[in-house]
């Protein structure tokens, strides 16, 4: 008997416990590990930083739903991973020894990495569930008593879509106050151009936010570096594209939410052979880490070096479908690994977003999700809108039924071409 423990209870970490269960052999266990209770469906946070949502609509209790898979669940969080001796050492003190371990944990959120940044300091996010539920209750004060927002990606983001959704999202629950006029927005990005998310850009991903943004009344600034934040201003040097000072800009705000750089968390950061300099999981082609052969990573925490140096740096997103085609190769990866044969399955990397502005939408596909690229698609109108509603009501409910993957979803993404295994 394998004993195989998850660590981290995101969209990774849930869905990659649910999907060994269907892949390992009856006798082997599977241990989830978590500092939080509950599944958070990320993609909704947006919607909570303005009280669209509350925390009990886009949250799981967790352990009914395992105990009901037969998946052990331990609520704690992990202080020390200790690879050369395969166990965990928890913040409680207990220590959890593995057979094979998964590496799901998500990010640490870097905010320590600029003066006055985060929820902590002068400026709100929705990074968490928990951040963007306390910057969902403070919006309300502040649509009492409006002023300049400023939202957008710190240096080193990797993740921007929730940047543009939610400063689309604060335009649309303006308007809907018929407050507006009374907010002066900009975005501010250490992207090239708008759009390049990361990636380079997908389709006329450039065009088309510049197009939404140019249409909502927003003003941007590119290639910017947070300098630092005081109480109601923000500092940011724009630089040119060969990183030399271009412009000093002093934004004052009312109300502000850029996204950070992340960084791996606490608990593996320094493990030589293990991470990279920032704390992100090293990782083959098999989601396999090549010092220790008995750890996989999936998702957020892996390393995954930029396609392009930027002027200001920018980090790799790793998005929800992208995350789900590594939970599927290392769903059929590690029991091969277990019975003494070699990794097989090569995740796609393909990406399918959907990304809400509270009245309507943007959609892109890449596939893969990093060029050169074989498919790379982009549109936006009302019907992303509906099929972002649509898909948060889907996946919820296929974490409550603790089912990764539907015999209907396999289906339609066949049907679609879009896969998550390069077969």
């Amino acid at each position: 008997m394998a004993h195989v423990v998850v660590l981290g209870a995101g969209l990774g970490g849930t869905l990659q416990a649910y999907e060994l269960k269907e892949t390992l052999e009856a006798g082997d266990k599977i241990t989830v590990i978590s500092n939080k209770p509950y599944f958070q469906f990320t993609p909704s946070n947006p919607w909570a930083g303005v009280g669209w949502r509350k925390k009990d609509e886009i949250t799981v209790d967790l352990a009914p739903v395992m105990a009901r898979r037969g998946i052990e669940f331990i609520c704690d969080g992990a202080k020390r991973l200790h690879p050369d001796h395969n166990k965990i050492e928890l913040d409680s003190g207990r220590e959890v020894a593995y057979d094979y371990l998964v590496i799901a944990t998500g990010p640490e959120l870097a905010f320590d990495e600029i003066e006055g940044f985060g929820p902590d300091r002068y400026t709100h996010s929705v990074c968490s569930i928990e951040h963007a539920a306390e910057s969902g209750d403070k919006w309300e004060a502040f649509c009492a008593n409006p002023g300049p927002i400023v939202v957008g990606a710190a240096q080193g983001a990797s993740c921007f879509g929730p940047a543009y959704e939610y400063a689309l999202t604060i335009d649309t629950d303006l308007r809907k106050r018929k407050i507006r006029h009374k907010v002066p927005m900009t975005f501010v990005t250490s992207e090239p151009y708008i759009g390049h998310l990361g990636l380079g850009g997908v389709g006329d991903t450039k065009g088309m936010l510049e197009s939404l943004l140019r249409d909502r009344d927003i003003n941007w600034i590119t290639n910017a570096k947070v300098d630092r934040f005081d109480d109601g201003m923000a500092h940011v040097t724009e630089v040119n594209e060969d990183g030399a000072e271009k412009k000093k800009h002093e934004l004052p705000f009312k109300y502000s939410m850029l996204l950070p750089a992340f960084r791996g968390i606490p608990a593996v950061r320094g493990i030589e052979g293990l991470v990279n300099p920032r704390g992100f999981i090293l990782t083959d082609e098999y989601q396999r880490n090549p010092k220790y052969p008995n750890i996989f990573a999936i998702g957020v925490c892996i390393a995954i070096a930029p396609p392009v140096a930027t002027p200001v740096p920018t980090g790799v997103p790793k998005t929800g479908f992208m995350i789900e085609s590594m939970v599927t190769a290392t769903a059929h990866n590690l029991p091969a690994v277990i019975k003494g044969g070699a990794p097989f399955e090569q995740p796609t990397w393909n990406a399918l977003c959907l990304a809400d502005f509270g009245d309507r939408g943007a959609a892109f596909l890449a596939m893969p999700q990093n060029p050169p690229r074989n498919v790379a698609w982009a549109s936006k109108g009302r019907w992303v809108h509906w099929a972002k509603l649509a898909f948060e009501w889907y996946f919820m409910r296929k974490v409550r039924t603790g089912i990764s993957e539907p015999f209907y979803e396999k289906f339609i993404m066949k049907t679609l071409k879009i896969t998550k295994l390069q077969r």
